[in-house]
């Protein structure tokens, strides 16, 4: 009832444009140390998002459930004890989130980032792009960070008499906050 329950919500926010996948689908739990985290880990909770392994345990559980009473009926005769059916479905619905949820996990799109903290950028050489950079009135530089992903900083010169034209290869010397650092003429333009 609870699978029928999240695919009628699901169909009823397509209708007025949300989505409980849209909203909690992408939810990747990490897990805690030790044998709770240890158990998860086992479970794929991490590596997939919390709401699949949720829609592929009610699914697998409550296909092992009937599957397991209607062999019951057909073998013993009778239906077999609702704790017993309930257990042994239980048993088959976690395997199933181990294995369905380790297949998945190998096809999942991880997130992965190097955002890096601006005050990491000084000491790098760039080069302007927009703009002229005067004092007060900084420019628009391209820099590569340390995993070579390309920055776009604002720059001006340090001294007050210094401009730097677009082209110029400038080496940043010290951050001022935000996206804004001062800058000088690169001493060694080979690096760039």
């Amino acid at each position: 009832m609870l699978l029928v329950a999240l695919a009628a919500a699901e169909a009823l926010g397509l209708l007025i444009g949300a989505s409980i996948l849209h909203w909690h689908g992408d939810i990747i739990v990490d897990h805690p140390d030790g044998l709770v985290g240890d158990a998860l880990g086992w479970l794929n909770v991490g590596k997939v998002p919390i709401l699949v392994l949720l829609v592929i345990f009610l699914t697998v559980f409550a296909a092992a459930g009937f599957v397991c009473q209607f062999a019951a009926k057909s073998v013993l005769g009778q239906f077999l004890p609702l704790p017993a059916a309930t257990g042994l479905a239980f048993i088959v619905g976690i395997l199933g989130v181990r294995t369905l949820g380790a297949g998945l996990g190998r096809i999942v799109p991880k997130d992965e980032t190097t955002a890096v903290a601006d005050e990491s950028l000084v000491g790098r050489v760039g080069t302007v792009v927009i703009g002229t950079a005067r004092a007060g009135k900084p420019a628009e530089a391209r820099v590569r960070d340390q995993y070579g992903t390309t920055q776009y900083v604002m720059v001006e010169p340090e001294e007050e008499e210094e401009t730097f034209p677009s082209g110029a290869s400038v080496l940043l010397v010290r951050h001022l906050g935000g996206r804004r650092f001062y800058a000088i003429h690169n001493p060694k333009p080979e690096i760039l």
